[in-house]
């Protein structure tokens, strides 16, 4: 399937999901909710998981883009429509966390796994440039949970725009069925993240455990859907 054909998801009633995968031409979607059955074009399912805050416009990542960024950044830049800039990539996000980004999303092991690039496309900034990225994936030891991760690039932190992006993220997240939790983990000593995460909402959690595929050292906070029972 490409990018303009047409194709039909089904209906699971009001709370439905609907899970498409198409490896052969880099397209992947899961967990989109949905009311009725109908037709749509792949641009249609793009537009489901597109968010657009107030100074920023959160591309999904399919598997294209996830490749481009680790191999050709000019074609990055035309997928996203937005420049790249020099200092691309942000911290964290090295060639081998896009290779398990890349694996992940190529064998739909993770029903959750969603991965946004964050583009700055704010008018008083000028041209539309890609400052972060961003996304979720299931917790591997709580069910019900997802781990959500972001990294903006050096020159565009202390802006709120990682803030502004989380805000917008959490109903997106809490709109997938059956999650209840969002988790995040960061070291103690970073004041900044742990700033983003409790303007979200976010609450501390204390120390990660070990053995939880998480990084030794870092702490949780996470957030509870609001009418999720406790």
């Amino acid at each position: 399937m490409r990018c303009g054909e047409e194709l039909v998801y089904g209906d699971r009633g009001v709370a439905g999901e609907v899970y498409l995968t198409n490896t052969a031409n880099n397209y992947q979607i899961r967990a989109v909710p949905f009311r009725h059955t109908e037709i749509a074009t792949v641009e249609t399912f793009m537009e489901m998981l597109r968010i657009r805050t107030e100074r920023l416009d959160l591309i999904p990542a399919t598997i294209e883009i996830l490749k481009s960024d680790r191999e050709d950044r000019r074609t990055l830049a035309h997928l996203l429509d937005a420049a790249v800039p020099a200092s691309w990539p942000p911290p964290l996000l090295d060639d081998e966390m896009l290779g398990e980004f890349i694996r992940i999303a190529s064998g739909a092991s993770d029903p959750h796994f969603t991965s946004w690039y964050w583009v700055l496309d704010d008018p008083a900034q000028g041209e539309r440039v890609l400052i972060g990225s961003g996304g979720i994936a299931s917790s591997p030891t709580a069910a019900g949970t997802v781990l959500i991760g972001y990294s903006v690039l050096e020159e565009f932190q202390g802006r709120g725009y990682a803030t502004e992006a989380v805000r917008r993220l959490i109903p997106a997240i809490f709109s997938l069925p059956g999650i209840r939790q969002i988790m995040a983990t960061t070291y103690p000593d970073l004041a900044a993240s742990i700033r983003v995460l409790e303007k979200n909402g976010f609450v501390h959690a204390g120390a990660t455990g070990a053995g939880e595929g998480i990084e030794e050292g870092t702490v949780a906070y996470v957030l509870e859907k609001p009418d999720a029972p406790v």
